[in-house]
């Protein structure tokens, strides 16, 4: 359909789109006049998404959601918030709604669900688009009304969303104090066995015990070395094939020296008297009795001191003996410590890890129970409503306004629909159009009262047809 052919329906149905266009305008103008008045109160509520929660002192991630607005939205639209604010009110118990409830529900259900499903329907809940405030708006019949209930509903709404936040704490609160009867009891058992225990293997520092015993076992190992050494030592010195002369304590020995000194003295005197006064000489038999003497007292003097020796290995083995049986009863100690110690370091680590889950069940459960008493949230009133001076029901205007769009919509709809049902030629180019034919002659309307004559003059031999 060309814009030529449209334009010819219109024209030809003029008369039909006017009436619709005309009557469309005056139903709408004349209901607007009819409907009684409705006033909107509103009231907006801001979010506090960035201040850290009071209890915790961290920001919660889930402010911080996209959805976070959209499910606020809904809270305010819920009917857990409109039986809140019936509830406040006392809606439910003014005589005159009870009467509509009963003529509406023939006393069927309860009044209160069905009078918050009533209220929803005039609540109306925007968010704003770039900022964390809700807008709250009620319709109503009266003024002071609408303010209230607009109200009513952001209180409603800030009650729900701290009871949304309380619930869920008491009952954490709860459970936590059941788990810290728990853990304290296991605290109690572990740090009871750990004082058996220690009063049993009568061990309090175990560290400090078992460091004695080791540098003790260190000392009794360096004595032992020792006498070995000293064992060994003296063994060799007995069983060495030389002089005793020529041991090392009798020739480090200053009396031996000295005797030995004495002995080559006498030796050489001897010599010389033997060869002045020859053998039978006193002198020569008294130094001779001299030097037996005095070899004697030194070969006495080496004895004493090999004698002292072997007692030395002796004494050597027998200590060494002795602290061989000591060290063994020191290491035997020594493990039997560590033993405790390990046992000790077990139940002492069983105490920690009961203590650490104690104090972290008890930090939580302090926090539950401060957050399922608190009465803060992060909802606020920005501006409360108030009574409305104007009515926002209805538009006239608004309501005129889209009446006109509305009727020019629905005259141009019923004239195309017309044209549809009773398909007309409005032009030549349609006529050749839909024959597939040229058009050779187009006659000129005339006037109703001239259709005689004007058949009568195209007969005329004089008058040639218009062509097209």
């Amino acid at each position: 359909m060309t814009l030529q052919q449209f334009l010819l329906i219109l024209w030809a149905r003029r008369k039909l789109v006017i009436y619709i266009f005309l009557g469309t305008i005056f139903t709408v103008l004349g209901i607007s006049l009819i409907l009684p008045e409705e006033f909107s109160a509103s009231t907006a509520v801001v979010l506090d998404v960035k201040s850290p929660d009071p209890v915790a002192g961290v920001l919660l991630p889930g402010l911080m959601a996209p959805a976070y607005m959209a499910t606020q939205v809904d809270i305010i639209n819920s009917e857990r918030v409109a039986n809140k604010v019936v509830r406040m009110l006392r809606l439910d118990e003014n005589p005159t709604i009870r009467e509509q409830w009963q003529e509406a529900t023939e006393g069927k259900g309860q009044i209160g669900p069905w009078l918050a499903a009533l209220l929803l329907k005039r609540l109306d809940v925007k968010p704003a688009r770039d900022s964390n405030v809700i807008t709250i708006s009620f319709s109503g019949s009266h003024p002071a009304f609408a303010a209230t209930m607009a109200n009513a509903f952001a209180q409603a709404y800030i009650d729900v969303n701290l009871e949304l936040r309380i619930e869920p704490a008491r009952q954490n609160a709860k459970w936590f104090d059941e788990q810290s009867k728990q853990y304290r009891e296991r605290l109690e058992t572990a740090q009871k066995a750990l004082s058996d225990y220690q009063q049993k293997s009568g061990i309090v520092a175990t560290d400090e015990r078992l460091d004695y015993e080791t540098q003790k076992l260190n000392e009794l190992s360096t004595q032992l070395t020792v006498a070995q050494a000293q064992g060994t030592d003296a063994s060799s010195k007995r069983k060495s094939t030389g002089s005793a002369d020529t041991m090392p304590e009798v020739m480090q020995s200053p009396l031996v020296s000295q005797m030995k000194g004495d002995i080559a003295r006498l030796e050489a005197r001897l010599k010389e008297v033997s060869g002045n006064f020859g053998e039978n000489h006193p002198q020569y038999l008294r130094s001779q009795a001299e030097l037996a003497e005095l070899k004697s007292k030194m070969n006495a003097e080496i004895g004493r001191i090999t004698s002292a020796i072997g007692t030395a290995g002796n004494i050597s083995k027998q200590k060494e003996g002795e602290l061989v049986l000591a060290v063994n009863a020191q290491k035997t100690r020594i493990l039997k410590l560590k033993e405790q110690r390990d046992e000790i370091s077990l139940l002492v680590r069983e105490v920690e890890t009961a203590q650490r889950a104690f104090d972290a069940i008890g930090q939580r459960t302090t926090q539950s129970r401060l957050e399922s008493q608190s009465i803060q949230t992060n909802v606020s009133v920005l501006n409360p409503a108030n009574e409305p001076l104007k009515a926002s029901k209805p538009r006239v205007f608004l309501n005129v306004l889209i009446s006109i769009f509305l009727g020019a919509l629905l005259g141009v709809g019923a004239a195309l629909t017309l044209e549809l049902l009773n398909r007309r030629i409005r032009s030549t180019e349609e006529l050749a159009s839909i024959v597939d034919l040229p058009v050779l002659v187009e006659f000129e309307p005339e006037p109703q009262g001239n259709k005689f004559w004007s058949r009568i003059s195209a007969l005329l031999p004089n008058r040639t047809p218009k062509t097209a």
